[in-house]
């Protein structure tokens, strides 16, 4: 009997870390695919999709992972030309807005940049003088 019940401990003290680890591992994946997903404003033209080797799902991950947060708004273009996804992010706890561009051929980060309110609209500027 007292055999009996030492496995019994031994199974709880193996058993229940294991559950906690899943739980978490489960809840760290849930996470992580909501970050990714698709922001309320997306640009990605077909024609230029097509010469894509990354596909935006790859790209976002490798964004946010250099600028934790939340993208607020995402491109492709062609840009000095290169082509890259361009995300606007929102980083975590802070008001200001981070440019993350990743290249859409190789998946490495090609520039970061801080933006504020001045050169959010001179780029909107900019992008609306654009055919």
């Amino acid at each position: 009997m007292l055999e009996a019940a030492m496995k019994k401990t031994a199974l709880r003290k193996t058993l229940l870390p294991a559950v906690v680890a899943g739980f978490l591992a489960i809840g760290l994946c849930l996470a992580a695919g909501a970050q990714t997903q698709a922001p309320k404003k997306s640009k990605i033209p077909a024609a230029l999709k097509k010469e894509t080797k990354i596909s935006i799902e790859t790209a976002r991950a490798t964004a946010l992972k250099k600028v934790p947060g939340e993208i607020q708004e995402e491109e492709l273009e062609k840009e000095n030309g290169k082509l890259v996804y361009s995300f606007d992010i929102r980083a975590t706890g802070q008001k200001d807005i981070t440019e993350v561009q990743v290249s859409a051929i190789d998946g490495s980060i090609v520039g970061v940049e801080k933006e504020n309110a001045a050169s959010e609209a001179k780029e909107k500027k900019q992008d609306s003088a654009k055919p």
